[in-house]
């Protein structure tokens, strides 16, 4: 094999919400972090260890705007990106580095709005008074209309 690959897959909850960084030109840069966990048991003392990870995302423009419109700390998100490394000077002079993943494909998993409008979805006790019966036609239930 030749080339090489750069490629990351995560599932996991946001720490925070989506801090938006705008640009001349009208482009804009969404960071977040991510917190992905094990648990496992302590072979020595049979406790129970959670291990919490917390990685740096980016987004970019239209994907940036959609995690901000519709993420919030807490949700649960399926990530695919790149991990990318950069450096910039420090209002202190020093030199910082970080690593962070730059997002290419993204999956809402569970959002806080989407249990909010759960609940208003209506119960079956209310669904009984409506028809939603499907008619047949005078077609054989199992024929298709093609």
């Amino acid at each position: 094999m030749n080339g090489t690959l750069n490629k990351v897959m995560l599932i996991g909850y946001l720490g925070d919400d989506i801090k938006m960084h705008y640009f001349d030109g009208g482009n804009c840069i969404g960071r977040f972090q991510l917190a992905t966990h094990e648990i496992y048991i302590n072979k020595t003392t049979n406790e129970k260890i959670t291990s919490t990870e917390w990685h740096n995302l980016v987004v970019r423009n239209k994907a940036a705007e959609i995690c901000e419109k519709h993420l919030s700390k807490g949700d649960k998100i399926y990530i695919e990106g790149r991990i990318k490394s950069r450096q910039w000077q420090g209002e202190d002079g020093t030199t910082k580095h970080t690593s962070e993943i730059q997002v290419t494909e993204f999956t809402f998993l569970s959002t806080k709005k989407d249990s909010e409008n759960n609940k208003q979805i209506p119960t079956s006790e209310s669904l009984k008074n409506t028809t939603f019966d499907a008619q047949n036609n005078g077609l054989p239930i199992n024929d298709l209309p093609f």
